[in-house]
């Protein structure tokens, strides 16, 4: 498959070849936002397939007709991927709009428009898990080797899509400056029609009781698990090993307790405190 084995580096970050070219990344960085457009911004394996479906159906209300017949990456494409400009589409409503670029590539295009930004962030012990098992089956991602490995490189940000805690701070520090709501897959996991109910009256699309049943309904892990539009198995087996494990994993907050050593625990919470110590961003997860 093409540039399989390639890396692209920019804006300071390595990303797979195989899905973003030097011309894609240089059309995402000079996009130019409609002030309707909705954009999802998320670190990998941070909730990131879940509100593509959860925005879906708010802007649906509730009907799962386009989130079960349209691929979650064609109804939310990713602005920096080689396809985004071919699937965009030219609609007068609100677009649906996926990156996982930092903040400092989109920002000063996001401040000249209105439109809005989401950003979904996850306890960084359950990322490290999460993307360690998709890289092992994602064959456009190098080979991750031990999990001790991988979780040093994810601590000093030489995983592919950069450093977590680079790409939170980032994002969060422009929540005075653009149209940004901020939340984690913890609270989607807590309440999902709570956070149904608050996204929607951001976005201006306030639902009904009925309404937001369906959408809890249809955007449940055990829903989209099963929804082919969702759950990547549409992916040839020359791109995504599904022999490797599914990409809908667990869905689960605080699985990374079944991965981390004690001595890998108490690595990643000197960092993620050095890192850490000078925010003032508010978080819902526990780290212990």
């Amino acid at each position: 498959m093409d540039r399989m084995q390639v890396t692209e580096a920019f804006a300071g970050v390595a990303l797979p070849g195989h899905m973003h070219t030097a011309e894609s990344l240089r059309f995402a960085s000079g996009f130019q936002f409609r002030d309707t457009d909705v954009l999802i911004a998320t670190y990998p394996k941070s909730g990131t397939t879940w509100m593509q479906e959860i925005l879906t159906l708010i802007l649906s209300k509730g009907d799962p007709e386009s989130a079960t017949t349209i691929p979650n990456w064609a109804r939310a494409p990713w602005l920096e991927q080689t396809y985004f400009r071919d699937v965009l589409p030219e609609t007068g409503g609100p677009r649906l709009i996926t990156t996982h670029l930092p903040c400092q590539v989109l920002a000063p295009a996001l401040r000249q428009a209105k439109a809005k930004v989401i950003y979904v962030a996850r306890n960084p012990k359950d990322v490290v898990v999460s993307f360690y098992h998709f890289h092992k089956m994602a064959k456009f991602l190098p080979d991750p080797g031990s999990f001790e490995d991988f979780l040093l490189h994810f601590l000093d940000g030489t995983v592919q899509y950069g450093s977590w805690f680079q790409h939170i701070k980032g994002w969060l520090g422009q929540q005075l400056d653009l149209d940004l709501f901020y939340i984690t897959y913890e609270e989607l996991h807590k309440d999902l029609s709570r956070s149904v109910e608050r996204i929607a009256d951001w976005l201006g699309f306030p639902l009904q009781p009925e309404e937001i049943r369906a959408i809890e309904q249809h955007c449940s892990f055990s829903s989209m698990r099963e929804n082919a539009m969702v759950n990547y198995t549409l992916i040839p087996c020359e791109i995504m090993d599904h022999s490797q494990g599914r990409f809908m994993r667990k869905g689960m907050v605080g699985d990374w307790k079944d991965h981390f050593s004690p001595l890998q625990n108490m690595l990643f919470q000197k960092i993620y405190k050095e890192e850490m110590q000078d925010s003032s961003l508010r978080f819902h997860w526990a780290m212990d």
